[in-house]
């Protein structure tokens, strides 16, 4: 088991207070490409014909399923992408794209349980959690894991990790993100020297009901978040104040625009991205940036059509940021939900869609992934992968391996036996998907 040591006890003043040892940054195992990830989660399952698995209709009648949008080849590379991405298709160059996703179930809540953990029944520490957990954060008053938009709290739980490498959310799915904050760090009622005081007191009692009780992990995780949360005063509210963007920059992602149409939740998922990375830019190790609504089981052209219109152009914000402040080469961005959804047929009269988790597209950028490539591919009704099949479990240990950890001996010890995100099953590093 990686060891989380504390430091000893010495509150009696602010200028005393000692780093958090078990959040501290730590050397990777394994050379690193990537320092931290932004994980861009569209929960409900993308319809990957219609949005970067390019599936024309064949045949004279067209009867079998495929994508129903245009699609138009970008970039040196020749990424097919939708005509309902027109933003993101600009950076054509720099998506890794994966065709050839699958997972176990075409259940929302398994599935996306084990997007999340790797597990699809049982509760485990979230992948966030486990990268917190073996790198620790870049900046000592932040946290290392941070959910904007949080969706279940089982998805950013750090279960049986200790309590510091939880997720922090800010904003609940579906929440105005204007206004969402992180709760319990603000309060005007007492001048700060007075609340180090009241912190000093309790942590006191606190390390002694600690030594009763040596190596309560959870424990010391509950001292070490304390300690957290009272440093997160300064930085955090900083960071969510948007009010030193130029009005060009709020405009470009899109900031307070809000779309409402079917299952599209209005979520301002502009303001997530721009949030993202900012926290990105203060040393957050993993940030998680949600958008539900992608379930589109009805009216599956409008609903699709809102949700990619909410998500296009700040993305390709974020992108362009990231590129020209020189972070995109060490922030690994994912994106991706679930599970995929079967191709509709355009003749049938219908305009619904179920789910597929045999066959879905992931892309990644930046963070040492090839650019402009195409990996994967499914059958040519999109209903399976056939080729360079990408598993969750590889996908985790891909992550994991950008980041210079070995997904094999990033382990925890719990209930009599050592845990990893990739579980006990086979898990393979897709190496063709690097630079």
């Amino acid at each position: 088991m990686l060891q989380t040591a504390s430091c000893g006890f010495g509150y009696l003043a602010l200028q005393s207070l000692c780093q958090s040892r078990a959040l501290a940054a730590t050397q990777p195992t394994i050379p690193a490409r990537a320092k931290r990830v932004i994980f861009m989660c569209m929960s409900g399952g993308p319809a990957q014909m219609d949005t970067f698995d390019y599936k024309p209709q064949v045949g004279k009648k067209k009867k079998h399923p495929g994508s129903v949008f245009d699609f138009k080849q970008h970039g040196q590379s020749g990424q097919w992408i939708s005509e309902l991405l027109p933003e993101t298709a600009r950076h054509a160059d720099r998506l890794c794209v994966i065709n050839g996703m699958h997972a176990d179930t075409g259940n929302h809540a398994q599935s996306f349980l084990q997007l999340h953990t790797g597990e699809r029944l049982r509760k485990r520490p979230s992948m966030g959690s486990w990268i917190s957990y073996g790198l620790g954060s870049e900046n000592e008053n932040l946290p290392g894991f941070i959910s904007l938009n949080a969706t279940k709290p089982s998805v950013y739980s750090s279960a049986f990790l200790p309590t510091e490498f939880a997720g922090t959310p800010i904003g609940t799915n579906g929440e105005d993100m204007s206004r969402a904050t992180i709760r319990d760090i603000s309060g005007t009622h007492l001048p700060p020297h007075v609340k180090r005081d009241q912190l000093d007191f309790v942590q006191a009692m606190n390390r002694g009901h600690l030594a009763d009780r040596p190596g309560d992990g959870q424990l010391e995780g509950v001292i070490e978040s304390m300690e957290l949360a009272f440093r997160m005063q300064s930085a955090a509210p900083e960071l969510l104040d948007l009010s030193n963007e130029t009005e060009h920059t709020l405009q470009r992602y899109r900031v307070g625009k809000k779309l409402s149409v079917g299952t599209c939740r209005p979520t301002d998922f502009g303001r997530q991205c721009l949030l993202a990375r900012r926290f990105a830019e203060a040393g957050v190790r993993f940030i998680e940036v949600n958008h539900g609504g992608w379930d589109q089981h009805k009216n599956h052209r409008r609903d699709l059509k809102a949700n990619c219109e909410t998500i296009d152009a700040p993305i390709a914000a974020l992108l362009d940021d990231l590129a020209t402040r020189g972070l995109l080469e060490d922030t690994l961005l994912v994106w991706g939900g679930e599970f995929g959804r079967p191709g509709l047929v355009p003749e049938d009269g219908k305009d619904q869609s179920g789910h597929n988790a045999n066959g879905f597209t992931f892309w990644l950028a930046g963070g040492g992934v090839k650019a402009g490539y195409t990996h994967g591919k499914t059958t040519e009704t999109g209903s399976r992968a056939v080729e360079g099949k990408v598993h969750f479990r590889d996908l985790h240990a891909t992550i994991l391996h950008l980041l210079g950890l070995s997904h094999e001996r990033l382990t925890y010890d719990y209930g009599g036996r050592s845990h990893r995100l990739t579980g006990p099953e086979e898990a393979k590093v897709v190496h063709e998907l690097f630079a």
